[in-house]
């Protein structure tokens, strides 16, 4: 039974006193399936607001350059197979269409939550975590990017917790569940096996003590379990120890690969309390903390055996995510796995919170209250995302760069592919390669002295977002270039998503660039002191970008998190 099963007399209101339990039973299954109902609804709508209206970002565009096959060599295939086979049939290749598969994941996430949830902590819990869920900025903004992270979540969902589920109620059939789940989940993206861990090193540490291993061998059924488990783990290496190698290697040979301009601390300690943080803050703060008391509040009342499983699927992913950040670049993004545990333990303490005797009247008021602040502290990036998707208006910006262009001008730009996909036969440059600002300013000269710069890049913001940073590019932008055109939204929350348009005149382009006062900086930028890039990829006139990385072809969608 779950924690908010278990109940206790002093706990029920006085008209559930008067009812049988089979009549309070049949009420609240009743009430669970409309707030279930709502609550799907909700989700609906957010997920799918604006779906298509939004302008592709930096990772969403390898998305679009594989949706020309299946790639079943790609070490995540999953979400390529299902676009390849259920959406592009149907539908033209576009924003939306890339965009429908991870958001009905997204709302179909909500009664899966449920399902699970409520086997493992109760109905309350399961409800208090569903809402959660609904208004998550974070889960709302996986649901509407053209990648396989809804998917990744939906998957991650279901696996450990029927496994889990499966072995305590010795259900074959919910553990063959599970073992489904999990290959499907490694499929969608290879982080998702990392949830295995933690309860495999319990298992370990419980059961492969000799006095312990000596009993337990003497049964049958526990030796086949040793060789199954054995088999398995001899799988999961072979499948992902390569994959492993080959990200280290690709950073290796490429260092601060990536499209954007993202600036982390590259500080050892510093970077790891970075990752953790962001991690936080995209879950909110009231959330990941109750989670943790949530899951306290499992091992402690209800079942430890379920609460140390539960901290061990959340806590071995942070841990060898943080880890491996010291030898080589992860994304936040493969954090999401040990999203649900925090649903989870959110739901469980404010489950609890409302079965306490109050004083108060009405009984709902303070657990009422807490849910309301939880779901406000989500507002402001909910609802700023409602506003601009989260992304910067490349679309926007070419549009209005389209007629200011002429003929020989060049451009730089962050998220390059993205701004020459919507700027079909201009040639854009990823704005630190090879080529740096210098050597542009010379081809400008070799070109007559006819064309000028043009740098698109984000505003100066938050300092973990994207930004150009002071003593670098920025101050040589604003020395010797004009600043013609911005584009964004305003938002309410930490982030600022506005796009900036600078042009640099021949003259100041040449001077600026090439002037003894600012060589050191503008080669600073270009060594990497400022921006974080990979090799230039050069687009097409469709906007179809066929690159490699700076040491030779990588395969596709391998560098994108």
């Amino acid at each position: 039974m779950g924690v908010a099963e278990q109940r206790d007399e002093r706990y029920q209101p006085d008209e559930a006193r008067e009812l049988g339990p089979a009549a309070l039973e049949r009420r609240s299954e009743r009430r669970a399936v409309w707030i279930m109902a709502g609550l799907t609804l909700v989700a609906l709508v957010l997920r799918f607001w604006h779906l298509g209206s939004w302008n592709f970002q930096a990772t969403e565009i390898f998305t679009l350059r594989d949706t020309d096959g299946p790639h079943f060599s790609n070490p995540r295939p999953l979400g390529y197979v299902l676009n390849y086979y259920l959406i592009r049939p149907f539908l033209p290749v576009d924003e939306f269409s890339l965009r429908l598969l991870p958001a009905i994941c997204g709302v179909l996430a909500i009664p899966v939550l449920y399902a699970v949830a409520r086997r493992l902590v109760g109905t309350g819990a399961a409800l208090f975590s569903c809402l959660l869920l609904t208004v998550s900025p974070l889960h709302v903004m996986y649901s509407q990017l053209a990648r396989y992270w809804a998917l990744v979540f939906l998957l991650c969902l279901v696996y450990p917790y029927t496994l889990y589920l499966g072995v305590r109620d010795r259900k074959p059939g919910v553990i063959l569940l599970g073992i489904l789940a999990a290959i499907l989940a490694s499929l969608a993206h290879p982080v998702a096996i990392l949830l295995l861990g933690g309860p495999a090193l319990v298992l370990a540490w419980r059961y492969l003590r000799p006095s312990e291993l000596r009993q337990m061998w003497t049964r049958p059924i526990f030796r086949w379990g040793t060789l199954a488990a054995a088999v398995i783990v001899v799988m999961i290496a072979i499948r992902f120890v390569p994959i492993l190698q080959g990200w280290i290697s690709e950073h290796d040979n490429s260092p601060g690969g990536g499209q954007f301009l993202n600036w982390i601390p590259g500080t050892l300690g510093v970077k790891q309390v970075a990752i953790v943080l962001a991690y936080l803050e995209s879950l909110t703060v009231p959330v990941g903390v109750a989670g943790i008391a949530g899951t306290y509040l499992v091992w402690r009342e209800h079942s430890r055996s379920l609460g140390l499983f539960l901290t061990s699927v959340a806590v071995f992913p942070v841990l060898f995510l943080t880890l491996l950040s010291l030898r080589t670049p992860i994304s936040q993004y493969y954090l999401l796995p040990t999203t649900p545990v925090f649903l989870l333990g959110a739901g469980v303490f404010l489950d609890h919170v409302a079965r306490l005797e109050w004083s108060l009247r009405p009984r709902w008021l303070v657990p009422g209250t807490l849910a309301a602040i939880f779901v406000a502290s989500a507002a402001p990036t909910l609802f700023s995302d409602l506003r601009d998707g989260r992304r910067w208006d490349f679309r926007g910006a070419a549009q209005w760069l389209k007629p200011e262009l002429s003929p020989g001008d060049l451009i730089f730009s962050d998220q390059y592919m993205v701004l020459s996909y919507y700027l079909p036969g201009a040639e854009v440059r990823r704005l630190r390669d090879r080529v740096g600002l210098r050597e542009a300013a010379r081809e400008l000269d070799q070109k007559g002295h006819t064309g000028a710069l043009w740098i698109v890049a984000p505003a100066p913001s938050h300092p973990f977002r994207t930004n150009l940073r002071r003593g670098g590019l920025v101050d040589w932008l604003q020395a010797y270039c004009q600043l013609r055109h911005t584009r964004g939204v305003g938002r309410v929350d930490l982030r600022q998503h506005y796009l900036q348009v600078y042009r640099c005149p021949p003259t100041a382009a040449r001077t600026g660039s090439l002037g003894d006062g600012n060589r050191q900086a503008v080669s600073s930028v270009i060594r990497g002191g400022d921006l974080a890039g990979r090799r230039e990829i050069p687009c097409g006139p469709a906007g179809r970008c066929t690159a490699s990385s700076s040491d030779g072809p990588l395969p596709r969608a391998r560098n994108a998190p």
